[in-house]
């Protein structure tokens, strides 16, 4: 009985973060209250208190079933030992594009993440998460760089930090820019040119060939 229950409160959970993706994606997030949220999944205002203390931690955890699979995709950018960092930059990174461009559920909730909130008093939690993930990201960035740099025997022509800073922003650029108008480019194509030519600009270029994270021979012809 006690593991029903909690299977029951799982199952809950997640009709609630159902519902706020939908809600979220119709009202924008400033606009929809926890009671909104609780009649679109069929539940009462209790049970969102009895998972989430307030809109701020509902949203979050939206975004974690979302982008902590993305964060650790991210952590690829590691290189194991022996391996290239430019390859564990280049391949989370379009890992990353493939599944915006092709899972519903992730256009939907980057959609509400980048183009739906506000940071309003109550969300400030959010804007805090979001800082948290771009300096995380940002960090690995910059070390595979680094690395990436250090391999070849030759120095950037700016600092690691200015050059994750401008990678980041490039990669978050061309998501927002592709969930405004997802038919009016390629997101996969464009992200590889544009990261290819963004490191060629650094004076990185990738192996002509290199092994994978999933194993395999994979013929390169630039930086990604």
């Amino acid at each position: 009985m006690a593991r029903r229950t909690k299977e029951d409160a799982l199952a809950t959970r997640h009709q609630l973060l159902d519902a706020a993706e939908r809600v979220f994606a119709q009202k924008g997030v400033s606009h929809t209250s926890l009671q909104d949220i609780a009649q679109a999944a069929g539940a009462t205002r209790g049970a969102i208190y009895w998972h989430f203390k307030n809109k701020a931690d509902l949203f979050n955890a939206m975004m974690e079933r979302i982008t902590l699979p993305m964060e650790a995709a991210l952590r690829h950018m590691e290189p194991d030992a022996g391996q290239d960092p430019l390859d564990a930059l280049c391949d989370p990174l379009l890992d990353v594009m493939r599944q915006v461009a092709t899972d519903e559920r992730t256009q939907r909730v980057f959609e509400v993440a980048t183009l739906m909130v506000e940071y309003v008093d109550e969300l400030q939690a959010v804007r805090a998460r979001h800082l948290q993930s771009q300096v995380e990201t940002v960090a690995h960035m910059r070390l595979s760089l680094l690395g990436a740099a250090k391999r070849r025997g030759q120095p950037l022509p700016v600092s690691a930090a200015v050059a994750a800073q401008g990678l980041h922003a490039l990669v978050a650029g061309l998501i927002s820019s592709w969930l405004l108008a997802p038919q009016s480019f390629d997101l996969v194509a464009v992200a590889q040119a544009a990261i290819q030519a963004y490191l060629a600009g650094l004076g990185l270029k990738r192996q002509a060939s290199a092994r994978g994270r999933r194993g395999g021979a994979v013929p390169r012809t630039g930086p990604c």
